[in-house]
């Protein structure tokens, strides 16, 4: 596994269009894309730092993941986002090197990335995403 760049950190928080306001009015960066990705149970938006993104994460359901996670550990970073090529053959050898995966075949996420992850036991506590662009 080889990642290209930092695609994203997603940050979770409980109120999407509160939270917009801080990135916008104290650190000055433009909310450029909201976007409800049903089956993950979330409301997303998208800022960009440099060649980085920061996605926020809404939960648009208390049992979905992300409602879950705010409700154990609170709002903060949820997760750090690679970007790859060969999401597939990456996720292999990821498992090969003893890597425990939550998702065994990428699926569709925000912005039409195909993603997958990696869970945190087995990633010294990080929640790692994969995500490929296949119109790259």
């Amino acid at each position: 596994m080889k990642p290209t760049h930092i695609e994203h950190i997603g940050i979770a928080v409980k109120d999407l269009q509160d939270s917009i306001k801080y990135y916008e009015e104290v650190l000055g960066l433009e909310c450029y894309a909201i976007e409800e990705v049903k089956d993950q149970k979330v409301k997303t938006a998208f800022f960009k730092v440099g060649d980085t993104k920061i996605e926020l994460l809404e939960s648009t359901d208390p049992e979905g993941p992300i409602g879950k996670y705010i409700e154990k550990k609170g709002e903060g970073v949820h997760h750090i986002a690679f970007a790859v090529k060969g999401i597939e053959k990456v996720l292999e050898e990821a498992e090969n090197k003893g890597m425990r995966l939550i998702d065994k075949q990428p699926r569709k996420g925000a912005e039409g990335l195909d993603i997958a992850f990696l869970h945190p036991k087995s990633t010294h506590g990080v929640l790692t995403e994969l995500c490929e662009n296949k119109n790259e």
